[in-house]
């Protein structure tokens, strides 16, 4: 028999690859999703349907394309975004285990009952990031307190701070106030000078807001009766439903604010850095502080957690000395949201196997690693017993990410962050 060669004609290689180009767009896609376990179930059964129309060898040259065009599962030479989320396939073959950990101790604690604020409770409005955009006020939820947790400019000038603040002064709340972020570089004197003269000269009017550069506030609030907060669509609304009846009565809040955060840029011009695991925070935020006010987050909640974080564990570390009821930060645009920690051992053991050296290899192989990630299930589900079925209440504090920005997109986008304490 003679032997036969196949050759493929010049527009079936065309097609060939398209398909591959399509396959490598497709995975890159797969790769650019966030750890959101819903987020990653819905796109895959999207994109499964599209996978399955592609021939194998569609498949593979896709597969090399997609590695050697977007290096979305692991490149030395391409170095990863810290702000931006790390894509799913590149966190499955960097940290495994650490991926396992993170998403059984957040899906457990979901499960955790809400905590019921004080009666009467005093509703606190949070944003942070706005980066010199004006939002609507009527696009501002009322409340009693409201927080701005810095980043209120880009380039930090006098003139854009004060534009900031007057819109800040002009909401109806009954108090307002505010941080630094490290954007807001004329109110670290340290970064002052790296602003033109024409930027850094006059001095600011806070007006009625109070500004916290690490200082404690007393506030005595006169707290009305109010109606329940619903999430929507688009940001919050007021129900009908009366969460408290009878006259106002007063509450005392203390709050204590501090802008510092941990080196993201160059010291000259960002406000307020220190090095990154310089430990700045332990035994800072008095011991009295109902709410507290950071520009940074705390590692490894409403941060980017995965693979290293942005946030401090130092701030972490004080936050669970001090336990807050309420913790407002911004900062990581991405880990805007809220969640209530909880301080019991499945939270202890979260955070210790955050903290530990991860890897494929150094993941799968450490019993460390292992043994923190069983910890966290079954403490997680004894706590969730204790508290669905036994009623037990632990201590806990609600941690707010007000970052209005969308990401890194340049524009607002997320929802202003209430929360009643």
């Amino acid at each position: 028999m003679d032997n036969v060669s196949i050759r493929e004609s010049p527009v079936e290689r065309i097609h060939l690859l398209a398909a591959s180009t399509a396959t490598a767009i497709i995975l890159n896609h797969l790769g650019t999703m966030t750890t959101s376990p819903t987020c990653v179930i819905n796109r895959t059964l999207a994109l499964a349907w599209q996978l399955s129309h592609l021939t194998l060898d569609q498949l593979l040259l896709g597969m090399v394309l997609d590695s050697i065009i977007s290096w979305r599962i692991t490149s030395p030479f391409k170095a990863e975004d810290p702000f931006e989320p790390t894509p799913f396939l590149r966190l499955i073959f960097r940290s495994p285990v650490k991926l396992l950990l993170y998403h059984a101790y957040h899906i457990l604690t979901s499960l955790y009952s809400r905590p019921d604020p004080h009666t009467p409770p005093i509703r606190v409005v949070c944003i942070s990031d706005t980066h010199n955009n004006l939002p609507n006020p009527s696009d501002v939820p009322h409340g009693d307190i409201l927080i701005h947790a810095g980043d209120m400019t880009i380039d930090g000038s006098i003139d854009e701070i004060q534009k900031q603040v007057d819109w800040l002064a002009a909401l109806p709340h009954k108090e307002i106030i505010a941080i630094s972020g490290n954007h807001d570089t004329y109110l670290d004197p340290r970064t002052r000078p790296s602003l033109r003269e024409d930027q850094r000269t006059g001095a600011i009017d806070w007006k009625r807001v109070h500004y916290l550069q690490h200082r404690r506030l007393s506030l005595n609030i006169t707290v009305e009766p109010k109606v329940k907060q619903e999430g929507t669509g688009n940001g919050c609304a007021e129900s009908t439903t009366r969460l408290l009846s009878g006259e106002a009565r007063q509450r005392r809040i203390v709050v204590y604010g501090a802008p510092q955060i941990p080196a993201c840029g160059p010291m000259s011009v960002h406000a307020f850095q220190y090095p990154r695991g310089l430990d700045a925070w332990s035994e800072t935020v008095p011991v009295e502080t109902d709410i507290l006010v950071t520009h940074t987050p705390p590692k490894y909640h409403r941060d980017l957690p995965l693979p290293e974080g942005m946030g401090c564990e130092h701030l972490a570390a004080e936050v669970k000395r001090v336990k807050p009821a309420l913790h407002v930060f911004g900062h990581v645009h991405w880990g805007a949201g809220q969640e209530v920690v909880w301080w019991d051992g499945c939270h202890d053991a979260y955070e210790k196997g955050m903290g530990m050296k991860h890897g494929w290899m150094r993941g799968l192989l450490s019993p460390w690693l292992w043994l923190c990630t069983v910890r966290v299930l079954y403490r997680g589900l004894r706590e969730l017993a204790w508290d669905r079925v036994w009623g037990g209440r632990g201590e806990r504090t609600v941690m707010v990410n007000a970052a209005q920005m969308k990401g890194n997109t340049g524009q607002l986008g997320n929802i202003v962050q209430v929360v009643d304490i």
